[in-house]
């Protein structure tokens, strides 16, 4: 829209035009739904993204790597497929023991700055198999007692009649296991000397003493 001011020759002096401003009857008169139409034809509509644009351009390397980190959550699983189930390190090691919460112990009780990752399952494996030793000794002593419960009792005669398991168990008390049956063989009763062998009888009859000879009388 150009100014309706006229400039007028001079230093300082400018002359404005007083005639008011007359839009024009376009701008004045409603539009129809004709010329609405109109217009919205005239605006430009966007391209349509062609089938061969929706794939994704090529990445490098770098930009590969940081995808597939950014995979390993939720979204990755959707997008990979169902999510695998997990397999402990106790099943990986072939043990019965937790691999896992031994680990953790370590960790907690402060035995070290450092823990590393073979020795929780390392002492998994040693407790399973003392474990496994001292269960067999005690089952076969519950057996031989006729029971088919362990009890305290059964583990004592297990350890104390091993040699390892007594060495390694030397100072542990098992509560209600009482003790080894011994006796000292000074209290056993002597035993007697071998009996001499009985004299034969002589031919001669013995003469019977005066007093039973009275009596028989």
């Amino acid at each position: 829209v150009e100014c309706p001011c006229t400039r007028i020759d001079g230093p300082t002096t400018v002359a404005l035009n007083t005639q008011p401003l007359l839009l024009s009857s376009q701008a004045v008169q409603p539009r129809t739904p004709a010329a609405k139409s109109q217009i919205t034809n005239q605006i430009p509509s966007p391209p349509l993204p062609r089938p061969d644009e929706h794939q994704p351009p090529d990445m490098d390397a770098s930009a590969t790597g940081a995808g597939a980190k950014a995979k390993k959550g939720a979204a990755g699983r959707k997008a990979g497929g169902p999510r695998k189930k997990s397999v402990t390190r106790s099943v990986k090691a072939g043990l019965q023991f937790p691999v896992g919460r031994i680990g953790r112990y370590l960790k907690n009780g402060r035995y070290a700055k450092r823990v590393g990752t073979g020795a929780p399952v390392y002492l998994a494996a040693v407790l399973e198999y003392l474990a496994a030793e001292l269960l067999e000794l005690a089952g076969n002593a519950a057996k031989d007692n006729k029971k088919s419960r362990i009890v305290p009792r059964h583990l004592l005669l297990a350890v104390r009649n091993d040699q390892e398991l007594g060495r390694l168990l030397a100072g542990v008390t098992i509560a209600h296991g009482g003790v080894l049956p011994n006796i000292n063989p000074v209290l056993l009763p002597k035993r007697t000397a071998e009996k001499e062998p009985k004299e034969g009888k002589s031919p001669k009859k013995v003469a019977k003493s005066p007093k039973k000879a009275d009596k028989k009388a």
